[in-house]
């Protein structure tokens, strides 16, 4: 008698728990939305060539925005890119492109690496070797074949980033392509 009463207070304290946090879920559910839209668009809007007039940057397709110039022709991209391959699991970043393919930068949107290494994925001396780096063939790390200087002791979070970026680049060559 003594194993079902305990059993019982242990399940109506679940249920409780359980309503309280469905309810929480359910009042915060559209602020979190509109917070992680309003950073998808600062990183877009942060990753875009010099030349895109800030007043005329817009989505194109989920995780794609097209910057236009002064004159509304189209000056640059930025794209949701992402990698299931990091260290602590998936890599997401908003990457810009010129018109050719040219990176501007990135930001990251998602990452768990290890702090002090996988985590210096925003470090600047890592980030700037991207810039102007030609993405219209795979970027790569050394290691690999390619031109990236990976992390030190963090080449798993480096080949990540490099395959977020790639991705980046196929889904918006996939896009103008159609």
């Amino acid at each position: 008698m003594k194993i079902v009463k305990l059993i019982l207070s242990l399940t109506i304290i679940a249920a409780v728990c359980a309503g309280v946090l469905a309810s929480v879920n359910a009042v915060t559910k559209e602020t979190i939305k509109g917070i992680r839209a309003q950073q998808t668009l600062d990183a877009a809007a942060a990753v875009m060539p010099p030349a895109v007039d800030a007043t005329k940057v817009e989505a194109l397709a989920e995780g794609v925005f097209v910057g236009k110039d002064a004159s509304g022709k189209p000056a640059g991209y930025a794209v949701r890119g992402s990698d299931p391959s990091g260290y602590g699991g998936d890599i997401v970043l908003m990457v810009g492109f010129t018109p050719d393919y040219k990176i501007v930068s990135y930001r990251k949107l998602e990452a768990a690496e290890t702090p002090g290494l996988g985590a210096n994925l925003t470090t600047e001396g890592f980030m700037k070797q991207f810039s102007g780096m030609d993405a219209s063939s795979p970027i790569a790390v050394r290691k690999d074949g390619g031109n990236v200087e990976a992390i030190t002791s963090a080449t798993i979070t480096s080949r990540a980033v490099c395959g977020a970026i790639n991705n980046a680049k196929n889904k918006l060559e996939g896009l103008l392509k159609k």
